[in-house]
């Protein structure tokens, strides 16, 4: 009697392990017979394998179990062949063939189901953007910048179409687990406020994600240098070589910590304006404070020679890892902070005629 209880006891245990939240990936790939698939996710920037099998005439299954949904990608290995979507514990089956892997056909994945269905409502506006960056391009080829001020405005509309899209979306799925991915993108358009009204209006277990458990730590980051609060202190050594503080700056009317870098095109373009606010105000207590994302030295000082760039500079050449860019919650260049005489931060991410304006209005006004 007590054997039976026992065996009854240990058949309990195994069906409720059999019962726990798993995926299943079933997977029919043709041309893909004895190739070995890997599926792979993406942590710190870096490809991490979570599991790899082998193909038996195409067709192989994976098992295994996730926190929460989560984007994958599962790669032939040893070729550029590979598919993306997101994995949940939920049985997934995946069809295709090898030399067309990216559109294979996924299904039993919610969340998967929800991107699609967000790539299906922005497709019209994507193909219209992608139509007017062909426009723009064959513009510029040909010199004609009254075309291309023309088509840069209605792609900007377009752009804003599809921001407005996206804030739709997500007002109107806070339970979906594809709704992180759309705010971490949007995030870098949006100030803290925004951030956190967005992070609070999510349903409780998808807010525990770790994409919004890292913007979280980063909205921290963003409320530290948001307009009101005193700019942080730092300190980056210069093309020389020599440290130069934020402090040491402070005490002109205004000062620009300028986020740039030498490979970033959008901060290239707008270093000319810079340049014509720096020229017109400098003398009126104008100064800019540049700080570069570059990895190289020679690009770095090359870009501030051809872009006549004759403020102070600093960096650490540790690309994304820049101390200053990471304290100041820089996620995205060209960024900056306008700062008053205390040190105190007055605006931020002033672009083109904004920073113009700006500055103009204070210096003058302040006669």
């Amino acid at each position: 009697m007590k054997k039976v209880i026992y065996l009854s006891v240990l058949a309990a245990i195994f069906a409720a392990c059999s019962t726990e939240p798993h995926y299943v990936v079933k997977a029919n790939i043709k041309g893909s017979d004895s190739l070995t698939f890997v599926l792979q996710k993406r942590d710190a920037g870096k490809l991490i394998t979570i599991d790899s099998t082998l193909s038996k005439e195409g067709v192989f299954k994976m098992e295994g179990s996730v926190e929460f949904p989560e984007q994958v990608y599962l790669t032939a290995l040893n070729t550029r062949n590979r598919t993306t979507f997101f994995l949940e514990n939920s049985e997934i089956t995946i069809t295709g063939t090898l030399d067309s892997l990216f559109d294979a056909e996924i299904t039993g994945s919610k969340t998967q189901d929800d991107m699609k269905s967000f790539v299906d409502l922005n497709k019209p506006l994507s193909d219209k953007y992608q139509i007017l960056l062909q426009g723009y391009q064959a513009a510029r080829a040909q010199g004609d910048t009254a075309k291309m001020s023309q088509i840069k405005k209605e792609a900007m509309d377009v752009e804003k179409e599809m921001t407005g899209l996206q804030k739709e979306f997500i007002k109107n799925n806070p339970s979906s687990y594809f709704t992180p991915s759309l705010i971490r993108s949007l995030s870098y358009e949006m100030n803290s406020e925004e951030i956190e009204q967005t992070i609070a209006a999510l349903d409780t277990n998808v807010a525990k994600v770790p994409v919004i458990k890292d913007l979280k730590t980063r909205l921290e980051a963003m409320k530290a240098v948001s307009v009101g609060k005193k700019a942080p202190d730092f300190t980056l050594n210069d093309v020389n070589g020599n440290p130069v503080s934020l402090s040491s700056k402070i005490g002109s009317k205004l000062l620009l910590i300028d986020f740039w870098a030498a490979w970033c095109g959008p901060c290239r373009q707008e270093n000319p304006n810079v340049v014509k606010v720096y020229n017109e105000f400098h003398k009126k207590g104008f100064d800019v404070f540049g700080v570069s994302l570059d990895q190289s030295k020679d690009d770095w000082v090359k870009a501030i020679a051809d872009d006549k760039l004759t403020w102070t500079h600093v960096s650490d050449l540790q690309y994304w890892n820049n101390a200053a860019a990471k304290l100041y919650a820089v996620n995205s260049i060209p960024a900056n902070f306008l700062l008053d005489e205390t040190g105190t931060i007055i605006a931020t991410n002033l672009r083109e005629e904004a920073l113009y304006n700006k500055v103009k209005e204070i210096l003058e006004g302040s006669k």
